[in-house]
């Protein structure tokens, strides 16, 4: 359910009647989120904040609003499913921001506002007189997340987009197949990782504004996000001065951890351990190579990598994919069949893991299923569900409910006050 306009900021009106009363509200719960991104990294990040309870003000552009609103095929019935993908539990308020009267409503909203993320371009939102130095100054208490591509220095005048920062920043150089060409990742997975980063910082400015009274200013950009994600991968470079290469879905450093040819499909098998690798040749009838000196250790077994991996799967050709992972598993051997996306969330519904959610619209319709927050609470909160909101839906109240205040300061020549620092 969409919090009141009229309501405290931040605050979430929740129905009463369908909670029990000693279920705690959501985490965020009182905080107000001004969202001026598009896009992915951004909304999703908003998104985020949003299913824990803060209040998300998403600021579109009349007429068009989020680019992804048209960034289809495909569409559900309500719209873009990427754009629906990121903007759930948001109002949509359309602002020109041109328009002196709507920038001023702009202006005010990140007044009340105790977190407000953009991704213009560096400068962008301080020539509106929206940069976090003047907003500071009268918000003393506002957590101000920046996202750019590649960062506000010396790559301010590059466009940030996933495809190109997986390209640059090395993803691509070790994804595919050895033989094959560098291959970006199937999801725009640079924008997720730099929404995930943006919340983690988010959330320790506002844990250390509980202490300080004070807000801060982050700056993210997709590049740092990736290259701080590199892990293992980056630290071969850095410690030991290799560059990995593809491998395709082979892992540098463990053998077998990756893709193995069976009588139908490939298998995904990964042997973490000497213990596993010995269990896995029990299970496909060569346990003689758990004992032999190329492959006893995954040293040895990385080593002698092209020798073993033909003999596993000159043994797995004895029966499908499906055959062998049941056996596997049975026998403590971690292995997976490659699953399409609608099998991974059957797989996961078999699990008890709950992986979607049934949003409504604001007539408290079903508007579809979307996937859910990953966190699961003990003790729960009230999880909001309202389906990302069509553009401007909410613009007519909130901009009522940005006026009124904005209008008082204006009779009376003071600056519009600041929210104070919230605990």
């Amino acid at each position: 359910m969409i919090p009141t306009p009229g309501a405290q900021p931040g605050s979430a009106a929740r129905d009463a009647a369908q909670e029990p009363a000693d279920m705690p509200a959501g985490p965020l719960s009182g905080l107000l989120v001004a969202d001026f991104s598009r896009v992915l990294a951004g909304p999703l990040a908003t998104m985020t904040l949003a299913d824990l309870g803060a209040r998300v003000i998403k600021v579109e552009r009349p007429g068009a609003g989020d680019d992804t609103r048209s960034w289809g095929p495909p569409y559900s019935p309500t719209g873009a499913t990427y754009f629906e993908s990121a903007n759930r539990n948001k109002e949509s308020v359309c602002l020109d921001l041109a328009d002196p009267g709507d920038l001023q409503l702009a202006r005010e909203l990140a007044l009340r506002a105790d977190v407000l993320v953009e991704n213009f371009k560096p400068g962008g939102m301080a020539k509106l007189g929206l940069g976090y130095a003047e907003l500071s100054a009268a918000n003393p208490g506002l957590i101000y997340a920046s996202i750019t591509g590649f960062g506000s220095t010396g790559g301010a005048n590059l466009m940030g987009y996933d495809f190109i920062v997986q390209a640059l920043g090395g993803l691509m150089s070790i994804t595919g197949e050895k033989d094959g060409s560098p291959t970006k990742a199937g999801v725009a997975l640079v924008d997720v990782l730099t929404a995930k980063d943006t919340t983690i910082g988010v959330l320790a400015a506002l844990a250390a504004r509980r202490v300080s009274g004070r807000g801060a200013h982050l700056e993210l950009n997709l590049l740092s996000s990736l290259q701080g994600a590199l892990a293992n991968q980056g630290q071969a470079f850095l410690g030991a001065g290799k560059v990995p290469h593809r491998m395709g879905s082979a892992h540098p450093s463990i053998v077998p951890y990756q893709l193995l040819e069976c009588a139908d499909a490939p298998l995904a098998v990964a042997c973490g351990n000497d213990g596993q690798f010995a269990k896995l040749t029990q299970v496909l009838g060569i346990a003689g190579l758990a004992s032999d000196p190329r492959f006893a250790t995954n040293n040895a077994r990385v080593e002698h990598r092209t020798e073993l991996v033909p003999l596993l799967e000159d043994a797995l050709s004895a029966s499908s994919a499906l055959t062998w992972q049941g056996k596997l598993i049975d026998a403590g051997v971690p292995a997976g069949h490659v699953a399409g996306i609608d099998e991974g969330l059957e797989y996961a519904e078999s699990l008890g893991l709950e992986p979607t959610i049934e949003v409504r619209n604001a007539a408290g319709q079903p508007a579809g299923r979307q996937i859910r927050h990953p966190i699961t609470w003990t003790p729960a909160f009230p999880t909001p569900a309202a389906a990302p909101p069509s553009l401007g839906e909410h613009s007519d109240p909130v901009r009522a409910w940005l006026s009124d205040r904005a209008d008082r300061a204006n009779q009376s020549g003071a600056r519009p006050s600041a929210v104070p620092a919230r605990g």
